[in-house]
């Protein structure tokens, strides 16, 4: 699916495992911005993760590609499997650049604690110049005073972070339970795409957790 005229929705993660509450933060997200594409991309390394112990991202990427393979919505992409180095979030938005263009208008979708953090992003400054950065924000969650910490940001980027955040549905869904219960051999069924249950088992993930 071609982007459409407001463009596409990059949601980026570790995605260890991908589950419900990832694909339905995305499509609330892209519903309210009018927006007909969304891509996925699983994080091969992330920076703020690299000392954890991460499922290898053959892994990650192909439960994220199961998730996923027969609705038209989304794509799934493997460009951070194809760099070396920390996965770095601007050299992801320069690759969607080149590969639709400059007229191209790219979302990066990102939840309330990574908004609260934003500023010890690398190169943030110029990231939020090159895409507009969506935060998808819980009931209940106020970030309406929010600041960054530091001087990295300017008072019109901060502005501009601030008019895109979005009222999302509240999923008490966390990839570390799903984790947990795989590893201990509890159902998690309704916690993620059957796909993606089924190929946890199949490849014994989590189990020795």
């Amino acid at each position: 699916m071609e982007p459409n005229k407001n463009g596409i929705l990059l949601f980026g993660g570790t995605f260890d495992p991908i589950h419900n509450g990832h694909l339905q933060i995305c499509r609330a997200a892209a519903e309210l911005l009018a927006i007909e594409k969304v891509i996925l991309i699983p994080s091969a390394i992330p920076p703020h993760k690299t000392d954890c112990n991460i499922t290898p991202i053959e892994h990650r990427l192909a439960m994220a590609q199961a998730a996923v393979q027969h609705d038209a919505f989304f794509e799934v992409s493997d460009c951070e499997l194809q760099r070396k180095g920390p996965s770095y979030t601007l050299d992801t938005v320069h690759h969607f650049q080149q590969l639709y263009g400059p007229t191209v208008k790219i979302h990066w979708l990102i939840g309330a604690d990574m908004l609260r953090e934003i500023a010890t992003w690398y190169e943030i400054s110029q990231l939020v110049e090159k895409c507009q950065i969506v935060t998808a924000v819980r009931p209940g969650h106020d970030l309406s005073h929010w600041q960054p910490k530091g001087n990295l940001l300017t008072p019109q980027q901060i502005q501009r972070l601030k008019s895109a955040i979005l009222p999302t549905p509240l999923l008490d869904i966390s990839a570390t339970d799903i984790r947990n219960r795989a590893a201990t051999g509890k159902p998690i069924t309704n916690l993620v795409p059957d796909a993606v249950a089924e190929y946890i088992a199949a490849h014994n993930l989590y189990r020795f957790a």
